[in-house]
């Protein structure tokens, strides 16, 4: 692996982006514009209405708040980025702006993927043990989870970044990507990438496996719990507090298996880019749109929030 010196030969990146043609970059800016504004307003609603909403003030939207925050956060890294270079051009990143640019993206990623796993552990609680649920899941112990999802955060990109830019860039410095993702940075090095690509995989399966394990043990036990439930009403109510959650669940784990838990021989990197819209923007949207659709208590502080709102122009 090369020393950090050798990483100087670059002093910025040209990202190609998702399309050069010119009759597309309007068109395109208009819809990650509106796709972002929906998830920041998305988000941060999400996190306003737990904050006011006495009746949410539990362990289950407490991580939903933080899970909001973070998607806020991920998003806000990557868009705004690819929206000046559409309505501008200038598609060059700076070096420095592109270690930090994955830095924290992998900061927000990581803390999503292991809060979606503290999530399903919560529902386990709720569902399987409720009589002891609040003593189990207290306001100290959600204050720990959602720490120690942060603190792996920070501890993940400290490593593939500190990894993929020791590596020598000398053979070009167009990314053939919207942002700076590590198997695009990889691929324009010079160096030998197999203990980068060796150490990527490592980290990103124990990110997915261990937080798989957990979210599949807990649903296990969880779906056990509900199949011995006698009454109709208490299985249906068990199923729709899962269902959003198993939902998130599916669709983000679905899309980072197939981004980073494959060979790079098997990466197209056209492939990958939609693939990286749909989880850097479009997951980031659509989280608080399912949990509003499929969570009663979230559509009816909504609706307590709506007339309070009313109450207040019209006075």
């Amino acid at each position: 692996m090369a020393s950090m010196d050798n990483s100087t030969e670059v002093d910025e990146f040209r990202l190609l982006g998702l399309t050069d043609s010119p009759e597309l970059q309007v068109p395109l800016f208009i819809i990650f514009t509106l796709v972002y504004l929906i998830s920041v307003m998305g988000n941060l609603g999400m996190i306003t209405l737990i904050l006011l909403d006495s009746c949410l003030h539990t362990p289950m939207y407490f991580f939903l708040s933080n899970l909001s925050l973070v998607d806020c956060a991920y998003s806000s890294t990557i868009t705004p980025k690819v929206m000046a270079g559409f309505l501008t051009g200038d598609k060059v990143i700076f070096y420095r702006g592109c270690v930090a640019q994955m830095f924290f993206f992998v900061v927000f990623a990581s803390a999503d993927c292991f809060l979606l796993a503290v999530m399903a552990y919560d529902r386990h609680a709720a569902v399987c043990k409720p009589l002891h649920y609040t003593s189990t899941v207290t306001p100290s112990v959600c204050v720990q989870l959602s720490i120690g999802c942060y603190v792996w955060g920070l501890v993940v990109p400290a490593i593939q970044t500190g990894f993929t830019f020791c590596l020598s860039f000398c053979h070009s410095n167009m990314i053939h990507h919207f942002f700076c993702e590590i198997p695009a940075i990889l691929a324009l090095s010079c160096s030998d990438i197999y203990i980068n690509e060796i150490v990527l995989f490592i980290l990103a399966a124990f990110d997915v496996f261990f937080a798989l394990i957990v979210i599949l043990t807990s649903y296990l036990f969880i779906l056990i719990a509900i199949l011995r439930m006698r009454s109709a009403e208490g299985r249906k109510k068990a199923f729709s507090t899962c269902a959003s959650h198993l939902t998130v669940v599916t669709i983000f784990y679905g899309t980072v298996i197939f981004m980073y838990l494959q060979p790079s021989s098997s990466h197209s990197m056209d492939t990958d880019q939609m693939v990286s819209v749909f989880y850097t923007i479009i997951i980031p949207m659509l989280n608080p749109i399912i949990y509003s659709l499929w969570n009663k208590e979230v559509n009816n502080a909504f609706r307590k929030a709506t007339k309070k709102m009313k109450v207040l122009l019209s006075t």
